[in-house]
Parts: structure tokens; C-alpha cells; sequence
């Protein structure tokens, strides 16, 4: 049987058990620290290198400390994201804005915490003007449609609600120097969990091919590309991660080439990277209350669609190991599930793992990214408590789980007295 390794032993989640019930997520603060070391150290041949964390993949401050100490920035879509950034100390060209559908009150708070603003539609510009007032920097998101394959999550490029298209993009900058705005970025993101490492040197290419001809039609010098995010992980053993010197070194020949050969250096990169960051280091803590037997086998758990929706979403894998079993043969098919009342309330299907029983404590990898983040309460269901394992080998709980009265706070209960139907 294919495995993964676990920075925990069975022993230790035993005792973390008895403090903090299951379901829960438990992210590898070492193992999250070393990541970004290793990712800033692929790209420190351009000086202004940048990683704005997409903090949708996971939105705790805790984890945003931690990967802030690392000389991350933080790349908020929402006011609530924002909020997150202006909590944890951040501000300045620390947060960057990438948002779509955005009211005016979302650009005010981003410009605000002095953000970088970074446009998704060219009607955008005059909106931002009349209803905030253009900041001296800005970004345009483009949208390279059919120069590009998209993948599965986002879809083919010219299908994306994202970005300006290409002539849009030249319009755009000439508007924005003639209104004043005085530094420019350039930004795009086309594909999601995308592990093939030439896909972002081929993305590293168009964009820089657009600088060069902004600079040729416009006259401005575009200061930073932001290459976006996508980097997939390998959530299956026999997958390979993205290797990421491989990609800097293919971008960092382009750069020399198109970039410093055109005069048009220095050239800041920046990434927006979440799911890499962060994925592999997050796991689903669960424990089998059921198995039943019908018409197939099943493995119910005490963790649900509500803790790990990206199977029932997407109908993704995420590897699940079994704790105190991970030497015993995968004999038996399972289908593993949650208790919502939805059929597709399922982590895997037809899943071969060693025999199971109730109370046996399963791991589900690579929660670290779009799992707790993507919680909901259908069905009157409570999002669970979030751990922090730290270098030291301490646990910390960096986000309570959620009470029925937690549930309940927003109802009005007492005016049903008066209410009539």
C-alpha cells in the first residue's frame, strides 16, 4: 500500500485526543517553516522576490504569523481576509488585493491598510476613481484566454470570470498614466493545483512578452509580475511535487532574456501561492464510529463534507492512513464517509485500507490548504477546532471548535413570541 509519512505518532495524537476531541486539523508549524524557507531561497536571485500567501487556503492569524516571520506578504479577496492582515500587524506593500465582483467599501479598506490594489476588470478604474480615489500603484489582472490552458478547478482561461483580456490590458495602463497612477504591476493566474513545472515557466513567458509590449505602446516600466498561484501538491503517493529550482531556473532565463534584455529590469516576481504552502502540512484528525455493511462497505466517520469538502467538490484524493495499522495490508474496499445527509458526503470511494473498526483514529493528508477554510453548517453542522503542532514539539489550539450556541447566536429566538405566520 502507497503511503505518506505523518509528523505525529499514533501515541501523541492519543494524548492531543484527550484535550481536544475529534474531528480536528492539525497543521506541522516546522514542516510549514521549512517550505517557505526553501521557496524564498529557489527565487532569491530577484531582489524585491515576494510570496503573497493566498490566505483563503487557510485563514488562521496564527499561520499567518507564522509564514509573516518568514518574510511573506498576505494576498486577501475579501473585507473579512483584509480584517485578517490589519489583525496580524500587516499593512503596506505587505497585502495585496486580488478580488472580483469588489464593492467600494472592500477597495476604501485595502487602501486603507495601503494594499496593492490589483484590478479584475477594466470598468474597475473608473470605479475605483469615483468611489475611492486611484492609489499611485495599481495591478490589472489578465485574462490570456486561448494562449493558455486552463485546468480542471479554474477551466479554460476564456470560460474564467478573471482578468482583462489581452487588448484590454493596454487600454487599461494608458488610462491609468493618464489618470495619474505612477507604479504599475502586471498579474495573472490561469490553473489551480497545476503539478506539471513548465506550465509556470510557459505562464512566466506570456507575461513577460506582455511587459515588453506595454512598455513598447505605453512607455511605463512595469515594476512587478505577480505569476499567481496553482502550484499543485502531490496528494497522491505516487504523485511528484512540483520542483521548484527547476522553475526558477527556467523563469530566471526568461527574466535575463526578456526582462534585462529589453532594459527593463529590475523586474520584481511576486507568487500568491496557498495550497503549496501550507497543503501538505495540514491533516483531518477523525476517528470511525460505523462501519456498515449493505450493498458496499462503509466507513462512517466523525469528521464530515463540513471538515474536508474538496472529495465531494471535486472529487478529489486525499490520502487517509490509519493510525496503529499503517504496516497491515489494505484488504478491504471502503467507501469512507461523513454523517451530513447528502449522499456525496464521502472522503474516498472504493478506497482499499487494512481492516477498520469503531474508534480506530484515521489521518486525512493534505488538509493544510481549501479544508477548514471551505467549512460550512449544512445540516446544523459544527466546524471543528484547528492545532497548531509547533517546532518544539507543544500543541496549541489556534482556533476553538464551534458550539451549537455558536450555531445559534444569530437567530432571533426571542421574537418568535411575536412573530406570526
Amino acid at each position: 500500500m502507497a503511503t505518506k509519512n505523518l509528523p505525529f505518532s499514533k501515541e501523541q495524537i492519543e494524548n492531543i485526543i484527550e484535550t481536544h476531541p475529534t474531528p480536528f486539523h492539525i497543521y506541522d508549524e516546522k514542516a510549514i517553516r521549512e517550505n517557505a524557507r526553501r521557496f524564498k531561497k529557489a527565487f532569491a536571485w530577484n531582489e524585491g522576490f515576494k510570496e503573497y500567501y493566498a490566505i483563503k487556503a487557510a485563514p488562521n492569524p496564527y499561520l499567518m504569523k507564522v509564514l509573516r516571520e518568514e518574510g511573506f506578504g498576505i494576498d486577501c479577496s475579501s473585507v473579512a481576509e483584509l480584517e485578517l492582515a490589519k489583525h496580524v500587524g500587516m499593512s503596506g506593500d505587505e497585502i495585496m488585493l486580488t478580488s472580483n465582483d469588489t464593492p467600494a467599501h472592500e477597495f476604501q479598506l485595502a487602501k486603507d491598510l495601503g494594499a496593492v490594489i490589483n484590478l479584475d476588470d477594466i470598468s474597475h478604474i473608473d470605479f475605483v476613481e469615483k468611489n475611492v480615489g486611484l492609489p499611485e500603484t495599481i495591478c490589472m489582472r489578465y485574462n490570456p484566454g486561448d494562449l493558455k490552458e486552463g485546468n480542471l478547478i479554474i477551466g479554460h482561461p476564456e470560460d474564467a470570470k478573471y482578468g482583462f483580456t489581452h487588448k484590454q490590458m493596454i487600454e487599461g495602463y494608458r488610462i491609468l498614466k493618464e489618470k495619474g497612477v505612477k507604479h504599475f504591476g502586471i498579474h495573472t493566474m490561469v490553473a489551480s493545483n497545476e503539478l506539471a513545472p513548465d506550465y509556470f515557466i510557459e505562464t512566466a513567458e506570456i507575461l513577460f512578452k506582455l511587459i515588453v509590449e506595454v512598455y513598447e505602446k505605453t512607455g511605463i516600466k512595469i515594476e512587478f509580475a505577480n505569476l499567481g498561484g496553482g502550484i499543485g501538491i502531490p496528494y497522491k503517493p505516487e504523485e511528484t511535487a512540483v520542483d521548484l529550482e527547476y522553475v526558477s531556473a527556467g523563469i530566471e532565463n526568461l527574466y535575463n532574456k526578456m526582462i534585462v534584455g529589453n532594459g527593463l529590469a529590475p523586474l520584481k516576481i511576486f507568487f500568491e501561492l496557498g495550497r503549496s504552502i501550507t497543503g501538505p502540512y495540514g491533516y483531518l484528525v477523525s476517528k470511525v464510529r460505523h462501519i456498515k455493511n449493505t450493498y458496499k462497505s462503509f466507513v462512517g466517520l466523525d469528521a464530515c463534507m463540513v471538515n474536508l469538502m474538496r472529495p465531494a467538490l471535486y472529487g478529489a484524493y486525499h490520502h487517509i492512513t490509519a493510525l496503529g495499522k499503517e504496516n497491515n495490508a489494505a484488504t478491504e474496499k471502503y467507501d469512507v464517509t461523513g454523517s451530513l445527509c447528502e449522499n456525496n458526503d464521502k472522503f474516498a470511494i472504493g478506497r482499499m485500507l487494512p481492516e477498520l473498526e469503531a474508534n480506530d483514529i484515521v489521518v486525512i493528508h493534505d488538509a493544510g490548504a481549501h479544508g477548514h477554510s471551505m467549512g460550512f453548517n449544512y445540516n446544523g453542522k459544527l466546524k471543528s477546532a484547528e492545532l497548531l503542532l509547533r517546532e518544539n514539539g507543544d500543541v496549541v489550539e489556534i482556533r476553538r471548535a464551534e458550539t451549537i450556541e455558536d450555531y445559534f447566536t444569530t437567530l432571533d429566538f426571542d421574537g418568535l413570541v411575536d412573530f406570526t405566520v
